[in-house]
This record gives C-alpha cells, sequence and structure tokens, in this order.
C-alpha cells in the first residue's frame, strides 16, 4: 500500500479520555478496516460494507427492546 493509499483511520467518538480504551476504524472502498489504537502496526480487521452497515443499524436500535 502507497503513502497516498493509506487509510485515513478515526476514533470512535465513544471512546475513553484516557487512552487505554480505544478501537480505530478507516473506510475503504468495500467496507471499514478496524484496528486497535494502541497497536497501530498490529492486526487490522476488514469487515465488508454490508456487515458493517448491519452492525452500525444494530447499535442504533432501542436496546430495551434486547432480551436480558
Amino acid at each position: 500500500m502507497t503513502a497516498a493509499s493509506s487509510p485515513q483511520w478515526f476514533k470512535s467518538s465513544y471512546s475513553g479520555g484516557s487512552g487505554t480504551e480505544c478501537v480505530e476504524c478507516a473506510r475503504v472502498t468495500h467496507g471499514v478496516l478496524i484496528r486497535d489504537s494502541k497497536d497501530a502496526a498490529g492486526s487490522v480487521v476488514p469487515v465488508g460494507t454490508g456487515a458493517w452497515r448491519c452492525f452500525v443499524e444494530g447499535l442504533s436500535q432501542d436496546q430495551s427492546a434486547l432480551p436480558a
């Protein structure tokens, strides 16, 4: 991957301010990439567009409707 095509990583707006717990995401052509912000050179998890959309939609659903 060249510098011009490097993903632009961003942290979740829900990340803690202490810097101890955070994931970063980067939008790519066919979905997103996810990594641990404390280990930027570590593993990257690719997630397809459809799966990411389902994940985000699930987060926005009424959590009180879920079984305990």
